[in-house]
């Protein structure tokens, strides 16, 4: 195809990757509306008008026992994968996260000397472990798109080419709350702070914070009688959520939804949350929070064998100190999350100073610019001649 109206093959091998693809679809369309598209995503990719070549449930798989019999489908979906680029000849090939997969699709590509321009977008995360893989991502790849600001570093010295685009958490809505509607239909009064509690979606993670979660809010709300609980939770642990707060002797409003969580995020004055993504949403809140998680010990011990990062909170990792609180473990404590969220809400000199590194952490994530999607669409526009 011509350069007005290109033919991008997209592969998306994961639910994060199919929403990122269809913020990139959109955005490519926006730039170029003649653009066309083919490849590999999920039902967001495919709302978008995206024709999958298949289902990508089909590579859903998690943990080694459920992978070894999934093995020969995979390998048959990325022969699939590559009879398809090569049939239809495509003017870019983007791979969107899910390296594992989207590396052999590349790695066959390359060794069958096809010379369509390959980016990949989303770094592995080998600051953290795997380093070697940016250099075998150098092979096989053409150019790389990263989330975060200090990728670059691990993968130009392997001469590829590389360009930070932005988090797409900055993007996502999450500073657009509605902190009225939400204190309104909830009957929450002008006096009442609202504590956020974010135990994680999935069942193990809600099964080990949740009862140390329960202890330090019992230890605040005896303190602060104006205190109101809020759970956002999602789908995959919402029965899960609701079956273990019934009990609780400060009744949680549990919300589920992605816009009734940025409303209720609005009207917080703090949050308790489990590490991950959830995070930098509060991050781009500006919501004063703290991380505690709790993982098995023996995996706990592995994994500070293998992973050679001093913190786990991205927003910490990014500006290479602590301004968020980290209680892993052992120092997950209903006490040290007590201690540590009530000095969040209530003294002003340690949210404040948490605040001010809030906002550091967004102008390295890129907040107030370009959208990350936009960003990308651009450079994948003109990696076409």
């Amino acid at each position: 195809m011509s350069s007005n109206a290109p033919l991008i093959y997209l592969i998306a091998g994961e639910p994060s990757g199919d929403l990122l693809g269809a913020r990139l679809m959109r955005a490519i369309k926006a730039q170029n509306p003649n653009a066309e598209f083919a490849g590999v995503g999920g039902e967001t990719m495919i709302e978008v008008g995206l024709p999958s070549l298949f289902d990508i449930k089909d590579l859903a798989i998690m943990g080694l026992l459920e992978v070894v019999p999934k093995i020969p489908k995979v390998l048959s979906l990325i022969k699939q994968t590559i009879k398809d680029i090569e049939a239809k000849k495509p003017d870019v090939i983007v791979t969107i996260d899910s390296w594992s997969f989207c590396s052999r699709i590349a790695k066959k590509l390359k060794d069958k000397g096809n010379k369509t321009h390959i980016i990949h977008y989303v770094a592995p995360q080998v600051w953290a472990w795997k380093k070697k893989r940016a250099k075998t991502m150098g092979a096989y790849v053409d150019e790389l798109l990263t989330l975060l600001p200090y990728e670059d570093k691990y993968f130009t010295p392997h001469g590829l080419k590389t360009t930070f685009v932005g988090h797409p958490v900055i993007e996502g809505g999450a500073d657009k709350g509605k902190a009225g509607e939400f204190r309104s239909k909830y009957q929450i009064k002008a006096y009442e702070d609202v504590l956020i509690v974010l135990p994680g979606s999935r069942h193990n993670e809600v099964s080990k914070l949740l009862p140390v979660f329960e202890k330090a809010v019992d230890k605040l709300c005896a303190k602060h009688e104006n205190l109101r609980i809020v759970i956002p939770t999602v789908d995959t642990v919402a029965e899960h959520v609701k079956k273990d707060t019934a009990k609780w002797k400060h009744k949680p409003i549990i919300i589920q939804g992605e816009f009734a969580r940025y409303d209720a995020f609005s009207a917080a004055k703090a949050a308790i949350a489990a590490s991950g993504t959830v995070a930098l949403e509060l991050a781009i809140c500006g919501i004063p929070h703290l991380v505690g998680y709790i993982i098995n010990p023996t995996t706990y011990f592995l994994a500070r064998k293998l992973i050679k990062i001093k913190y786990v909170n991205l927003s910490n990792i990014m500006l290479d100190k602590e301004i968020i609180p980290e209680l892993i473990q052992e120092n997950c404590t209903p006490e040290k999350l007590a201690t540590t969220a009530e000095a969040l809400m209530y003294n002003e000199t340690t949210r404040q100073k948490q605040l001010m590194g809030i906002e550091e952490a967004k102008i390295a994530l890129g907040y107030g610019k370009d959208s990350p999607s936009a960003k990308a669409a651009s450079v994948i526009l003109s990696s076409i001649s």
